[in-house]
């Protein structure tokens, strides 16, 4: 720089090598003005987080930059003082929300959509004005959704289109039963809970190696390549099983109250185990709802999140829904029948050599009111496209929220409660959702004994209707008609079907399954059913590329069928009524039913 300065120099006038001198000294004094933060006359400007991000760090280049110091590792957000008291703990579902409470904050709303949604944002129980991420998600393919083999969560993935995994050669289109595993009962609400329930899918983890020798497994399983069918079930506890012999693998996790909902592994292969109370009583035992995460080492707990929650309208605290992790950015999500949503940074630490694993939750909640909908409660599990989060709730407010910014992109009103939960399908068309409603609040509301059960596509991104199917269906309390299970999504051979089970089409114990065609919403084919299902069907791809597909029903059927007509196969018996969505692994099938028992079922 020296050398080509000094020839220069020799071709200026003494005038003009003074301007230049003054010229480059504003140029460095600019610059020196920007790396500090701003030129003088500019201050007010200032973007208020300036940090370096690690790409400009790494353009620095050399080693002039200092190391900064390691961040204090977060202190877990306490969990609240659990009570004991039946009084406060003994709620009911029918008990309505009530949004002019203590903790309503009605000065710290924000509104959406001319004012008929009011949302608030909370950390550590506070409303927070303009909620700014400090990250930002976005879900990648659904392929790419975990780093294990299996089925992780409800229906796979953050799609909610899959259910099976592996390979199979279907020859003689025959179910076997191969082992059956006992399972228990809880009285509880009036009622009597035993063996599984909805939506009760099974997780089935093939465990590598490491993670295998490091969990409290049974000594006769660290040297199997195993695969590990996880189940919580009706009667309070966690089970462990075998996939081949459906022997326990390790002891049962004993929760001690219902679980209904599905559980879910932690996708990036952490031995970690996340799954939510559907009760808080055992014969008129009662305690708080809880949403429990353990540790798949020890099957100790990490930490809890109390469905009880001072910034809900609902009191009732349950957790059917099957959360998520997005592992890029170490967050949990989920949603509660309190009405919240919890998006949860984990703080995850797992050392494997040491054999150790920890989590540090720092939670936020989003809470909102449909002004045109006093109902409040989730229970299908969330689906994601992206940053963008969709879910109905029990008034039938289907809404897509941006999980990133937590303000609300766009909402339909369904009709009615919707329990299925939504899939997601993309193609080079567009993106698009499928969701069906369920037969409840409008009998209830205009004491009528029918009322169509809705099936509709949205475009995902901008909340338009496709095209909506109307199947009309008979009320019943409690036990609701309509559509409870979650579609299939038609691929390879069957990629222009969706399929749903409908209840209650002709009485209130018979049903439906229809295909419908993908694009107009049209009849494929519509199959009756002399017992309805609340059970998510099934579909697995034969090594021949055939696609074949299985569901079950209220009179305890397992019903192999094939999906490009709705016939069946091959049925068998698994005692009676199954409400739970069973799962595939390469050629079995894992399902519970109310028998009690858990079924390992092949696939011949």
């Amino acid at each position: 720089m020296y050398t080509v300065y000094r020839r220069r120099r020799r071709r200026l006038n003494k005038g003009r090598f003074f301007t230049f001198l003054l010229l480059l000294a504003l140029i460095v004094a600019a610059v020196v003005y920007l790396i500090r933060g701003g030129l003088p006359w500019n201050r007010d400007g200032l973007v208020a987080d300036a940090s370096p991000t690690a790409s400009d760090t790494a353009n620095q280049g050399g080693d002039s930059t200092p190391t900064p110091e390691p961040t204090p590792w977060p202190t877990p957000e306490p969990m609240p003082e659990e009570s004991t008291d039946p009084a406060v703990l003994d709620v009911s579902w029918q008990t309505p929300a009530v949004f002019d409470g203590p903790n309503a904050f009605p000065e710290s709303a924000s509104l959406a959509f001319g004012g008929r949604i009011k949302y608030w944002v909370f950390q550590n129980n506070k409303p927070v004005e303009n909620y700014q991420p400090g990250y930002e998600i976005s879900f990648g393919s659904p392929d790419q959704y975990t780093t294990l083999e299996g089925i992780t969560a409800f229906r796979g993935n953050h799609y909610r289109n899959s259910a099976s995994w592996g390979t199979r050669d279907v020859k003689e289109k025959k179910l076997e039963i191969v082992w059956t595993h006992d399972l228990g009962a809880i009285s509880a609400e009036g009622s009597y809970w035993p063996g599984t329930g909805w939506t009760g899918q099974p997780l089935i983890v093939h465990w590598p190696e490491r993670e295998r020798r490091l969990m409290n497994i049974k000594p006769e399983f660290k040297d199997k390549d195993l695969v590990e069918v996880i189940y919580p079930a009706l009667d309070g506890n966690i089970y462990f099983l075998d996939l081949e012999t459906g022997k326990p693998t390790r002891d049962k996790i004993e929760v001690g109250f219902p679980m209904k909902g599905t559980g879910m592994v932690d996708p990036r292969g952490y031995p970690i185990l996340y799954t939510g109370m559907g009760l808080n009583e055992n014969n008129g035992k009662f305690t708080e709802f809880k949403y429990n995460i353990f540790s798949l080492i020890d099957q100790k707990p990490l930490y809890a999140i109390f469905g009880r929650d001072p910034m809900a309208f609902r009191e009732w605290g349950a957790f059917d829904a099957s959360a998520l992790v997005d592992g890029e950015t170490d967050t949990f999500l989920e949603v509660g029948e309190n009405g919240l949503i919890y998006k949860v940074k984990l703080n995850t630490r797992y050392d494997p050599e040491a054999g150790t694993i920890d989590i540090a939750p720092q939670l936020t909640k989003f809470r909102y009111q449909d002004m045109n909908n006093p109902e409040q409660g989730i229970e299908n599990s969330p689906a994601f496209y992206k940053n963008y989060m969709y879910f109905c709730d029990n008034g039938g407010t289907f809404m897509c929220l941006d999980i990133n910014t937590l303000k609300p992109v766009w909402i339909y009103d369904v009709g009615d409660d919707t329990d299925t939960t939504t899939v997601i399908e993309e193609t080079p068309e567009g993106v698009f959702l499928y969701t069906a409603n369920e037969i409840d609040k409008r009998s209830q509301n205009n004491k009528s004994p029918t009322a169509p059960c809705n099936i509709r596509k949205f475009n995902a991104l901008t909340g338009e209707l496709i095209w909506q199917r109307d199947y009309e269906c008979y009320y019943q309390f409690y036990i609701n008609g309509g559509s409870l299970g979650t579609p299939i999504v038609g691929k390879n051979d069957i990629a222009d079907l969706i399929i749903f089970p409908i209840c209650f089409t002709g009485s209130t114990s018979d049903g439906m399954l229809v295909a419908l065609d993908k694009k107009t919403g049209e009849e494929v084919w519509t199959r009756k059913l002399s017992a309805y299902s609340w059970s998510s069907p099934v579909d697995f791809l034969s090594s021949d590329g055939k696609t074949y597909a299985v569901f079950c029903d209220f009179n305890g059927d397992l019903h192999l069928f094939d999906p490009r007509t709705g016939k069946d196969l091959d049925v068998i018996s698994l005692g009676r009524n199954i409400e739970s969505s069973p799962a595939v692994y390469n050629d079995m099938i894992v399902v519970g039913s109310y028998t009690p028992k858990i079924y390992g079922v092949r696939i011949k």
